[in-house]
C-alpha cells in the first residue's frame, strides 16, 4: 500500500525539518507580520508593534524608548533572521521538486497562521487525515491510495495537562483563526470553525473524553473549546515533531506517533454511528496502510502498540476487536500479514 520515496526526497526532508526546528528556535519578531511603530504619549516615545487584523490595525506594547527597546527592535531587523526564512524556503521547495508532500495552498496559510501564534507549541497536535498524508515525508513513502481532505483536525489534551507538550503556555489560537479573514465561523460551542461558503473545510478542536462526559472543555492554554471523543488519548500520549511544507515554506507542528495514529483509526471506527460511518472505509485504509509499512520495517512497534491497547480495558478491547474485523474484511492481505505477526489479532 506504499512505495518508498527516492533518497533524495527522504534527505530533503531532512533538511527541512532540522531547519524548520531550528527556525522556530530562533523566532523573532521579524518572522510576524507586522512592524514597529512609535508613539508620542506626554512628551515620551514609546513603540508598538503594529500588525493588521480582523478589526483593523491592531498595536501591542513594546516598550518605551530606551536601551533595551531599541535592541530588540534592532534584533527584529537583523538580516540573518530574513536570512534564515529564505534559506528555509529554498530547502521547502526543493524538497517539493524532489516529490515530498505538500501542503494545499489554503490550508498551509492556516496552519501556518496557527504556528505563528504559537498554537503547537502550546501542545496542539495536527491529527486526521492532514497528519496522515504528513506521514509520508516522516516514513519517507509515498501511500498508494493517500486520499484527500479538506477538513482540518486539531487534537489538545485540554483539562490533562499532564499530556500537554507545554501546560504553561498560552496563546490564542481564536484571535489566529480571525486574523486570517477568511471567513471562518465558530460553531458548536466554538469546538469547530466553518466556513459558509466552503461546507466542507472545516476546523475541528478536539481532545480526549474523560469521566466527566461529552460536554465541550474550555481550553485556556489556546482560547478554544475543545470536543471530547473518546480514544483520544492515545494520540497524545507520544507525539512526534514534524515538518509540514507549503508551496512557500515549511512549519514544525506535532502530529501523533504513526503507530498510535493506526490503532487510533480502528478504534474510531468502531466508534462511527449514522452519517460518520460513511468515513469508515477511509479510517480503515489510512490504518491498513500503516499497519503494512510497520509490518515490513518495524512489526515490533505496531504489535506493542497493539498490546498496550488491549490493556487499556474492555471497551478498549471491544472496540479494538470491531476495527480488527473491519480490517480482515476490507484490507484482508493486511489482516492476514497481522495475525502471522500477532496472532491474537
Amino acid at each position: 500500500m506504499f512505495i518508498d520515496s527516492s533518497l533524495a526526497a527522504q534527505a530533503a526532508y531532512s533538511s527541512v525539518l532540522s531547519a524548520a526546528r531550528m527556525a522556530q528556535l530562533n523566532r523573532s519578531p521579524a518572522d510576524l507580520p507586522g512592524g514597529f511603530a512609535s508613539k508620542q504619549v506626554n512628551g515620551r516615545l514609546y513603540w508598538y508593534y503594529q500588525r493588521k487584523g480582523p478589526a483593523g490595525l491592531e498595536q501591542i506594547y513594546v516598550g518605551p524608548d530606551d536601551k533595551a527597546t531599541r535592541a530588540l527592535i534592532e534584533a527584529a531587523r537583523n538580516e540573518s533572521a530574513s536570512a534564515n526564512q529564505k534559506h528555509l524556503r529554498k530547502l521547502a521547495n526543493a524538497a517539493a521538486a524532489l516529490g515530498c508532500y505538500t501542503v494545499a495552498p489554503k490550508h498551509f496559510r492556516v496552519l501556518k497562521r496557527l504556528a505563528d501564534h504559537g498554537v503547537f507549541s502550546a501542545g496542539a497536535l495536527v491529527v486526521g487525515t492532514h497528519a496522515f498524508l504528513a506521514y509520508q515525508n516522516v516514513l519517507g513513502v509515498i501511500w498508494g491510495d493517500p486520499g484527500q481532505t479538506v477538513d482540518l483536525d486539531f487534537d489538545h489534551a485540554g483539562r490533562n495537562l499532564s499530556l500537554a507538550l507545554a501546560p504553561d503556555a498560552r496563546v490564542d489560537a481564536h484571535s489566529a483563526i480571525e486574523s486570517l479573514q477568511m471567513g471562518f465561523v465558530p460553531v458548536n460551542s466554538g469546538t469547530r470553525y466553518v466556513k459558509p461558503d466552503e461546507p466542507d473545510f472545516d476546523l475541528d478542536w478536539l481532545t480526549s473524553r474523560t469521566r466527566t462526559g461529552g460536554e465541550p472543555v474550555d481550553c485556556p492554554a489556546l482560547n478554544v473549546t475543545l470536543q471530547p471523543l473518546r480514544f483520544m488519548e492515545l494520540a497524545l500520549e507520544a507525539p512526534i515533531p514534524a515538518a509540514l511544507l507549503g508551496s512557500t515554506s515549511a512549519i514544525v507542528v506535532n502530529l501523533p506517533a504513526p503507530a498510535a495514529y493506526a490503532v487510533g483509526k480502528l478504534l474510531v471506527a468502531a466508534e462511527r454511528t449514522g452519517d460518520s460511518r460513511s468515513k469508515t472505509k477511509k479510517d480503515i485504509a489510512q490504518a491498513a496502510a500503516l499497519i503494512d509499512y510497520f509490518l515490513q520495517r518495524d512489526p515490533d512497534t505496531f504489535v506493542e502498540m497493539v498490546a498496550q491497547t488491549r490493556a487499556r480495558g474492555p471497551a478498549w478491547r471491544k472496540a479494538l476487536d470491531v476495527g480488527l474485523a473491519a480490517l480482515h474484511r476490507t484490507w484482508p492481505r493486511v489482516g492476514e500479514a497481522l495475525a502471522a505477526a500477532w496472532p491474537q489479532a
